[in-house]
């Protein structure tokens, strides 16, 4: 599942979106199929966490705007209209069609996860559950910190998934995140306390603000293919600290989705 710096990267690319009128949309999706967006301009597109936004029309009364998730499979391709397709037509969730003086550019979005329409104005109703964004310039340290500690029965390895809490961690980062910190995924947050959950978020945000504009994610710091990641899909191989071999596991239960978690025995020692 892509991570925050995926979305961020794909928002990026995007934002020659920006300032174009919509020539042509479809929405394949039963709730939304008869919303269209012909004749509107695109007036923002950005991310958070790991949510994309795209907005159609001045902040106004018919302003609207198009919430997508990428989840497991989704991507989104960009090419001339009229241009063969990369993935099969029965994929596509969105279709947009912008102006252009070379001749119109069309956008897919294929197997979305998620795909969501509201007024502008209801912005903050919508998504104003989401926690803090790790990648946003001006992230919110003190209240990512507060609503993990909220929550102090909870294992730390499901809080920092939890998007509620801090928004754009995914399951890479978390096991990489837990490397770094010493801290093994199933510690409730009362056993890391307080001081390990500041650690545990600056290690967060340098981790992701470092790979944020980077074609390959990196935690080790090396680039050379399969010496990217510490703990991250390495199960039984050796730590790259103290040779004892990676661990792989279950973490989940309780509403939430059980995923994959991989530990150093001897460097994340497991809770009693």
């Amino acid at each position: 599942m892509p991570e925050g710096d995926s979305v961020y990267q794909l928002s990026k690319r995007l934002q020659f979106m920006t300032g174009r009128e919509v020539t042509a949309s479809s929405l394949r999706v039963p709730r939304f199929a008869t919303v269209d967006f012909t004749g509107m301009t695109v007036e923002r597109v950005w991310p958070y966490g790991k949510h994309l936004f795209m907005q159609f029309g001045a902040a106004g009364h018919d302003a609207q705007i198009l919430h997508t998730h990428l989840k497991m499979e989704g991507t989104w391709s960009v090419h001339r209209a009229g241009a063969r397709w990369s993935k099969p037509g029965h994929t596509a969730r969105v279709v947009l069609q912008l102006f252009d003086d070379a001749g119109d550019i069309e956008l897919i979005g294929h197997s979305l996860g998620l795909v969501d329409v509201f007024p502008v104005r209801e912005y903050e109703t919508e998504m104003g559950y989401l926690g803090p964004d790790l990648l946003a310039e001006d992230f919110d340290h003190d209240e990512a910190l507060r609503r993990i500690l909220a929550d102090p029965e909870r294992e730390i390895g499901r809080s920092l998934l939890d998007q509620y809490r801090v928004a754009g961690i995914g399951n890479e980062y978390r096991a990489e995140i837990c490397f770094l910190g010493g801290v093994h995924p199933a510690r409730t947050v009362a056993e890391v306390g307080q001081g390990g959950v500041i650690k545990l978020l600056r290690i967060a945000r340098r981790l992701m603000w470092a790979n944020k504009d980077e074609v390959k994610r990196v935690t080790t710091g090396v680039k050379r293919a399969g010496e990217t990641s510490y703990v991250f899909g390495r199960n039984k191989k050796p730590c790259r600290r103290c040779a004892t071999l990676i661990t792989k596991g279950f973490l989940g239960g309780q509403g939430d989705l059980e995923r994959v978690i991989w530990w150093c025995p001897t460097c994340q020692p497991e809770p009693d």
